[in-house]
């Protein structure tokens, strides 16, 4: 019996014994295809010879040292990199390195709170986010976070945030609406919200949403208003790109393609690529300004920020993106998957939607395509078929929910940067069996 505490009890799992590209092995020998880079993370695929050796290298030199003692060459590179490729507007502000995506949440949670009272502006105490969004698993970044299944074990231990609703225009943009006037819509909702608490610090959001919603992106102008209305309201704008920056979208940070500046950006998954655990928190000048020119610190810190080896391999990761144009190829191979899975599933009478950016695309699985009913949860749709993709060699991202935080089924895809078009005709394929053998098993009623 395993000594493990695994997210399930009841389940054996393969062990993983190798990476090979976008490949994973396991201790049988079976290959399987990483289709979503685990959750959005493995952008390199699993053996990339110059983020090991840069690892190693670091490795041999040192790997820790407490930064209340020390800075170390590869943070303050890494620093340097992230901020000059920051949007435009972001001007000289500076970043912040810790463990994992939930962790620069609870640093840009903290900043901000930090960046108020320092302005002279303590009233200012309340987030307001989106429903049906997810921003990490500790405390204050489930608090933000509106996936009510989530949350829900833990809603007397979190603390009280404004909330409106996603972009969503395939289930919640109404059938008279033009994309500006949706937009218009969830822009006057988000104002009506800071006008009813009265003490908004900041609005957090997900440029493109990612494993609740299924990558759903925004509508042309949203983010335009949502940054007009943050800055007459003397708010911030939090852009989590946690899951779908560091190219996976197709621009190094996502919000780019909005000619939106946030003010304060987390990011991790794809930071790192899997191969250390590293996150990060940038802030515009307009926030470390008004630091500088009061305490002149950060007021809070974890043990491994700025761990010399995870930002190594970070640093690695961006130079290989770099070197060999892997953001064209997230465009070109990002347009060819949407191709395949348009032309394979577009008509299917069980797929309502199919959507996202680059190499962050979903299918949205509905009982009905003509209502967009869901299937009934009690199916338990999304866990058979990543059960099932598993079988025949494919890791996908399903998830449950994305309707109303129970009811609603999506298939998320990531898969590595590296991947050509052999990788996506045996993603397609791997995945059509799978929806054909899942959705042979489940009823199709409305509920």
């Amino acid at each position: 019996m395993s000594a493990v505490l695994h997210r399930n009890f009841a389940k054996t799992l393969p062990t993983v014994a190798t990476g090979d590209g976008p490949y994973l092995v396991d201790t049988t020998g079976k290959r399987y295809i990483d289709a979503s880079g685990g959750a959005a993370v493995s952008c390199l695929g699993h053996s990339h010879p110059k983020v090991i050796a840069r690892i190693r290298d670091q490795l041999g030199q040192v790997a820790f040292a407490h930064t209340s003692f020390f800075t170390n060459a590869p943070t303050e590179q890494l620093a340097r990199l992230l901020v000059d490729q920051a949007p435009t507007g972001f001007g000289d502000g500076k970043a912040a390195f810790v463990g994992s995506g939930s962790e620069a949440m609870e640093v840009a949670l903290k900043l901000t709170r930090q960046y108020f009272i320092e302005k002279g502006e303590p009233q200012r105490c309340k987030f307001i986010a989106r429903n049906m969004a997810y921003h990490g698993n500790t405390l204050g970044a489930l608090a933000v976070g509106g996936h009510m299944q989530r949350r829900e074990p833990y809603a007397p231990m979190l603390m009280e945030v404004g909330r409106v609703s996603p972009c969503y225009a395939y289930r919640q943009q109404k059938s008279d609406e033009t994309e500006g006037q949706y937009a218009e819509r969830l822009i006057d909702e988000l104002e009506a919200e800071i006008h009813h608490l009265g003490t908004a610090m900041a609005f957090v959001v997900e440029p493109v949403a990612g494993a609740s919603l299924g990558c759903a992106p925004p509508v042309a102008g949203y983010f335009k208003g949502i940054r007009a209305l943050c800055d007459r309201h003397g708010i911030l704008l939090i852009a989590d790109e946690v899951m779908c920056g560091m190219g996976r979208t197709g621009s190094l940070f996502a919000m780019e393609q909005e000619g939106v500046t946030p003010d304060i950006i987390t990011v991790a998954k794809g930071l790192g690529a899997g191969y250390q655990p590293i996150s990060a928190v940038l802030a515009s000048q307009k926030v470390t300004d008004v630091l500088a020119a009061g305490s002149g610190t950060l007021a809070n810190g974890h043990t491994y920020m700025s761990h010399a080896v995870a930002c190594a391999g970070a640093l690695a990761v961006l130079e290989v993106i770099t070197e060999e144009n892997l953001l064209d190829n997230v465009v070109r191979q990002g347009g060819r998957l949407r191709r395949q899975l348009d032309q394979r599933f577009g008509a299917h009478p069980h797929v309502g939607d199919i959507r996202g950016r680059g190499l962050f695309l979903a299918i949205e699985l509905v009982a009905d395509r003509q209502t967009k009913t869901p299937f009934d949860p009690v199916n338990g749709l999304a866990a058979m078929i990543k059960d099932v993709a598993r079988e025949n060699g494919l890791i996908c991202y399903p998830s449950a929910g994305c309707v109303d935080g129970v009811a609603g089924d999506h298939v998320l895809l990531a898969p590595p940067f590296i991947i050509d078009q052999d990788h996506i005709d045996e993603i397609c394929d791997k995945l059509q069996a799978t929806l054909e053998q899942c959705l042979a098993a489940v009823p199709s009623p409305t509920i």
